[in-house]
């Protein structure tokens, strides 16, 4: 099989691998789609050398495909079946693994495409666990968008509790911010979108935005405030990872409000006392999914009748892996996933 393997400073190759074979309580998934997620792009932009613990490992963590083959002791899933896989092993046995929050696993946990062979490939080797079984007017893109960026928004707006009682301020318009704008919409939630590119403006505003914020012409806290009479955002979520953003959603809520950290990486710089503290402020981190997240919400997605694939602006090919990244290392594009015929 054929496989995507990122060897640094922006480069990757395709490699191929012999087709896996199932061990006890594993199966082989073919993929019929696989995501890009904006957490990609940072090993891709990686050296050689940061990148040398994951020599030859497929890369990709959001797989989507059908069920191939099931080794022993395999019950809970079956050959034939159209599966999310949650890119995470752990013990199975733990308080965290027996809630589907394998990745809290307190033995430790296998994150795939980076500790373990990937999607981005024509077929991964899983732990049966980690199938989520998909509905069947679920599209297999829409599957694999689920499968990690969608997925992790839509958890962040649990913690954020959001209803349509909510003005919901979304810093950062990739793939997880557009998500936490689409559903945050959907929720009934007022939805301000914050980014500096005019494609993902446009893309927020076409997912349900009810206004849009350029960071490079306007100071956000500034402008969040006076598109809320001066008191803030009821709810903010930062799904971007850098600093001076992180600061701003905080600092652009409003008193007694709630704000999430989602994009991964960097630092932040807070004062406490007047930041926090007195604004009484809940501030919240949110880490990716469950596996029963996953699947709520592809029965909310399909429940509803919601055009997920709107998300979807660009498809690829395996064979076009090159290009694929090359494109979504510009930050001008929604979510870009290969798929597979």
């Amino acid at each position: 099989m054929n496989g995507v393997v990122l060897v640094g400073d922006r480069k990757l190759e395709i490699r191929r691998f012999d087709d896996p074979k199932p061990d006890r309580g594993q199966v082989v998934v073919r993929m019929r789609a696989s995501g890009l997620c904006g957490s990609d792009l940072r090993p891709y932009r990686s050296t050689p050398e940061e990148l040398a613990n994951r020599a030859n490992t497929i890369c990709g963590h959001e797989p989507c495909g059908e069920v191939v083959e099931t080794g022993h002791g395999v019950s809970d899933v079956s050959v034939g079946d159209r599966v999310m896989v949650h890119h995470y092993s752990g013990c199975g046995q733990c308080v965290h693994c027996e809630t589907g929050w394998t990745q809290l696993c307190i033995e430790g946990s296998t994150v795939y495409g980076s500790g373990a062979h990937g999607g981005n490939a024509d077929y991964e080797l899983v732990e049966s666990y980690m199938c989520v079984p998909m509905p069947d007017a679920l599209t297999f893109e829409e599957g694999a968008a689920i499968a990690c960026g969608t997925g992790t928004a839509y958890q962040a707006l649990k913690r954020l509790a959001i209803s349509g009682l909510d003005t919901l301020a979304v810093f950062g318009q990739g793939p997880v911010g557009l998500s936490a704008t689409f559903y945050g919409a959907v929720m009934g939630a007022r939805v301000i979108a914050v980014d500096p590119v005019p494609e993902r403006r446009e893309l927020a505003a076409k997912l349900g935005a009810a206004e849009t914020i350029d960071p490079t012409s306007a100071d956000s806290i500034e402008a969040v405030r006076e598109l809320t009479g001066g008191v803030g955002a009821d709810a903010s979520l930062d799904a971007t990872g850098i600093d001076e953003v992180r600061q701003n959603t905080v600092r652009s809520t409003r008193i007694w409000g709630r704000a999430c950290f989602v994009g991964e990486g960097g630092t932040v710089s807070l004062a406490p006392t007047p930041d926090v503290i007195h604004r009484q402020l809940t501030l919240h981190g949110s880490w990716t999914f469950s596996t029963h997240t996953l699947k709520e919400l592809a029965n909310f997605t399909v429940n509803r009748g919601l055009p997920l694939s709107d998300l979807i602006t660009h498809r690829f090919a395996l064979a076009d892996a090159k290009e694929a990244f090359e494109l979504f290392d510009t930050a001008t594009t929604g979510k870009p996933v290969f798929v597979w015929d």
